[in-house]
């Protein structure tokens, strides 16, 4: 995308937030651009400048996109391996003691998962266990698929995946399809929840959030598994999909089975020690008992420290100092300004009648200095300090904290977490790959098992897609429930119109305003030998058949620009035989809704068949 491309998504998607209230900055960039380019396509829009002006006069086209970037595609029991997994190491821990057990079904869409884990957790703890221990709160951003989730009915084919003995327990016939017990219903509650700004549920035993997370970038990915972290309980399971992974989360969640993505909270382990310090004296009481101790003190310190008098001249330096700025016994009582270290590593002089005139500390961040004999720059954190004596000054500290090894250590650590982000996406990319061609390689499959086992993070940008293109299927199965629907009644009318086609006369010929077929009976093929696949599309004076086309074409001309419904004529015809018949035409106008006349209806009756 160009900048300006950027730009134009960057204010639809404010638009969104603003005119709606849904905040997509947080989702991948590429699954925005590509469902939004859907809505530009069908719409025959070019720009995101364009769509946006689109939007603000029609207000419905709000419903059609949030249908396009809500993708909805979920299912019961969905990844049933993993199900079973759930079953066998979670749910046990959860039942093992006596207490009410919460469920959040984050991201639920149409609500099949929640009514799943309902369906599972009935079964584990028995009805009423069920309907006294358990409580189910399912989540979505998008209310149309919420208010699905709530009424709880849907179609047989949607429980394809449903076990029978299951589907005929928990759900019951209706109208539309089946819903769900309604004495169990009571234990579910829908309802809308932003998992990028609302608060979460809390105190969850059992989180299931199942290819949701791969939607949003890595940014939001982590503000919402913090989010998940504080949800859970202590003890609490987290349930992912299968294009979802916890790569940078090991300090708090443990894994309870990788390839089924379940995992488990970790409790926080980690406590602050605070130290604390006891004054012996101050600076001035140990100058008074040992003078000799405070010189050899000042003149050691760590950092290099320079003292100027109230004149401005440099009263001290300690050893440090004098080795970093090449001071000796001979600068000291010299004007500060005359030195080097006054303008070198950085402009002291300015920053020195700062703290004068403010009498307070002044700090110069991050100084960097290029020493003489040193390969690479030195970084110090500088501070100028006002010496107050009673509340006067009488003088100026100069601190220089080298802090070059902590900076090269900064540097070190972003170099190592730019190189962790890029394996980060190159394991992400490479796990894709993986999982395209995962069916084309299950020949070879064991011996890149444990490769795969430790590369398959998220796979989340094809899982996406995948979703899309299931949803778009969807879309198109119902457009060709419809389109079969059309059909029929399409051929219910063909015959309808060929019935009453039978009905009008022995021959029944339909013309255009250039006098061509365009409807030639069963009648007219029995009486003039011509079949309908031959007289449709051609004129009717180019057919070779026994009727005086001659004398009758002028008259049809003449009755298409005059109304033609006493127009009756008697002609002396040839049927396909051979053989002479009476026939007896009446011409009618074709109208069209507007009154105007496309055509001509020509009724032909059998007068008199000659021996």
């Amino acid at each position: 995308m160009t900048p300006e491309d950027e730009r134009e998504l960057d204010d639809l998607l404010l638009l969104l937030k603003e005119a709606r209230g849904f905040d997509f900055t947080g989702y991948k960039r590429n699954t925005l651009v590509r469902r939004i380019a859907r809505r530009l396509e069908a719409l025959k829009l070019a720009a995101y400048s364009e769509y946006r002006d689109y939007l603000e006069l029609h207000s419905e086209e709000y419903t059609r996109l949030f249908d396009s970037l809500l993708i909805n595609v979920t299912s019961f029991f969905r990844d049933a391996a993993a199900w079973q997994r759930l079953r066998e190491s979670v749910l046990p821990a959860l039942m093992e003691h006596d207490q009410p057990i919460r469920v959040w079904s984050a991201g639920c869409a149409t609500g099949e998962e929640a009514y799943t884990i309902a369906m599972v957790l009935a079964e584990e703890l028995g009805v009423d266990a069920f309907r006294e221990r358990v409580k189910i709160y399912g989540t979505d951003l998008d209310e149309k698929a919420l208010h699905l989730a709530r009424t709880g009915v849907y179609a047989e084919r949607a429980l394809g995946e449903v076990p029978l003995d299951l589907r005929e327990t928990y759900f019951e016939p209706v109208e539309n399809g089946f819903t769900f017990r309604r004495d169990l219903r009571r234990q579910l509650i829908f309802g809308r929840n932003d998992l990028t700004r609302d608060a979460p549920i809390s105190r969850v035993d059992l989180l299931l959030v199942r290819n949701t997370l791969m939607y949003f970038n890595t940014e939001m990915q982590l503000n919402i598994v913090r989010r998940f972290h504080f949800a859970l309980a202590d003890t609490g399971y987290l349930f992912l999909g299968k294009a979802e992974m916890l790569l940078n989360h090991s300090d708090t969640f443990e894994p309870v089975d990788v390839r089924m993505r379940l995992f488990r909270k970790l409790r926080p382990t980690g406590h602050s020690t605070r130290a604390t310090w006891s004054a012996v004296g101050s600076a001035s009481d140990l100058a008074a008992r040992s003078p000799a101790l405070a010189s050899v003190a000042l003149a050691s310190g760590p950092v290099a420290q320079l003292v100027l008098d109230l004149p401005g001249d440099l009263a001290l330096a300690n050893s440090r100092a004098e080795a970093l700025f090449n001071l000796g016994p001979r600068d000291v009582g010299r004007p500060f300004q005359d030195l080097e270290v006054s303008y070198r590593p950085v402009e002291l002089r300015s920053v020195i009648e700062q703290a004068r005139h403010e009498l307070r500390t002044v700090e110069l961040r991050e100084v960097g200095w290029r020493r003489p004999g040193r390969p690479e720059d030195s970084v110090f954190d500088v501070s100028v300090v006002p010496l107050l004596a009673s509340g006067n000054l009488a003088g100026i500290s100069i601190h220089f904290n080298d802090v070059t090894r902590y900076r090269r250590l900064r540097d070190e650590l972003e170099e190592a977490n730019r190189q962790l982000e890029q394996a980060y996406e190159e394991l992400q990319s490479l796990n894709e790959e993986l999982e395209t061609t995962n069916e084309e390689l299950q020949s070879t499959n064991e011996e890149l098992e444990t490769t795969n086992e430790e590369l398959q993070s998220t796979n989340e940008e094809l899982e996406t897609m995948n979703e899309e293109l299931q949803s778009t299927n969807d879309e198109l199965q119902q457009i060709n429930d419809a389109l079969a629907a059309r059909t029929i009644e399409l051929d219910e009318v063909n015959r309808f119109v060929s019935s009453v086609v039978r009905s009008l006369g022995d021959a029944v010929v339909v013309l255009d305003d250039q006098l061509r077929v365009i409807v030639w009976s069963p009648g007219a093929e029995e009486l003039w030998g011509v079949r309908t696949v031959e007289a449709v599309g051609a004129t009717l004076s180019a057919l070779d058949i026994g009727l005086p086309l001659d004398a009758l074409a002028p008259r049809l001309r003449a009755a298409l620009r005059a109304d033609p419904r006493e127009e009756g004529l008697v002609l002396d015809a040839v049927n396909r035989r051979g053989r002479p018949v009476a026939l007896s035409v009446q011409v009618s106008r074709l109208r069209a809704e507007d009154d105007d006349t496309r055509g001509l209806i020509l009724v032909m009756h059998v007068l008199d068949a000659g021996g």
